[in-house]
């Protein structure tokens, strides 16, 4: 018989990512952090390779990485709303945390198992924000392809890719509730 965790159970149907614009000052500091930190890496990891790495992104790194995001724009010829969008995420952020893909090489584990488990870790790290109380979102947008503003911006090498960001910081009440998707439509039972 299983031993329900009601509570738990609860906050996954419940959770919501908070736009991260609305997001603010004061972040977790480095103490507060470092549970939610911990918590992230907590996820499933065929073969124990830890195919990930994280990169704390603070006031002066996201104030970096927003012009670095300009420049980058600017040579790119993005449109200024798009642009805007790249930027604002590291402009606007108290806290980022970039989640890394790093895979490892392996003759057990498939390269796309080891992108799943850093995925897992973005998310777990959300989750963990949340569950302690801070205001959380993952984001990609165009910065998290861009090669050039990568491997300038946060020195990912060959083989590695950027999963997300993840912002964190205060937030002031619940984010907007969204349409959900609909069990009957995702769900197809297979009992034979």
């Amino acid at each position: 018989m299983p031993a329900p965790n009601p509570a738990a159970l609860d906050f996954l149907m419940t959770r919501r990512s908070h736009p991260a614009r609305t997001l603010a000052a004061p972040a977790p500091d480095r103490a507060a952090l470092a549970p939610l930190l911990t918590a992230a890496l907590r996820v499933p990891d065929h073969g124990k390779l830890e195919p990930w790495r994280l990169v704390v992104l603070e006031r002066r790194a996201l104030d970096r990485l927003a012009a670095l995001a300009a420049s980058r724009a600017a040579a790119l010829g993005l449109a200024p709303d798009r642009a805007a969008k790249g930027i604002s995420q590291f402009a606007e952020s108290p806290l980022a945390v970039a989640v890394v893909s790093a895979p490892v090489v392996s003759d057990k584990v498939p390269l796309v198992e080891q992108v799943h488990s850093a995925a897992c870790v973005a998310l777990s790290l959300t989750n963990a924000a949340l569950a302690a109380g801070w205001g959380a979102a993952w984001l990609t947008g165009w910065p998290a392809y861009d090669r050039p503003f990568l491997a300038e911006g946060l020195a990912l090498t060959e083989g590695e890719s950027l999963v997300g960001f993840v912002h964190v910081g205060s937030a002031d009440g619940a984010p907007p509730e969204r349409p959900r998707p609909d069990l009957a439509t995702r769900v197809r039972w297979d009992a034979a």
